[in-house]
């Protein structure tokens, strides 16, 4: 049975200890859910970004934990979407 497991990182990649402690999940898909649920309190705790692992093998990563950089490259979509869309 495959494990996943995350590993919390500032954003100049050194590792730091979660401010919520995750469990080891059996599927990508708990694993991702988990990090839905809690990634505000991993990021107030020192947690810049987070790297997926299975069984020790890298999937993706990093993935930063701040919100802004999410919705700024949904506005930029959203920018790019509406200039297309102009005549």
């Amino acid at each position: 049975m495959a494990a996943w497991t995350w590993r919390f990182e500032k954003n100049d990649g050194t590792e730091v200890q979660p401010a919520v402690q995750p469990e080891e999940f059996t599927t990508q898909g708990d694993a991702e859910s988990w990090i839905g649920e809690h990634w505000k309190d991993l990021l107030d705790g020192g947690a810049d970004q987070v790297r997926l692992y299975e069984d020790g093998t890298e999937i993706y990563g990093p993935m930063s934990l701040h919100a802004e950089d999410a919705e700024d490259a949904a506005d930029a979509a959203d920018t790019a979407d509406a200039a297309e869309a102009t005549p």
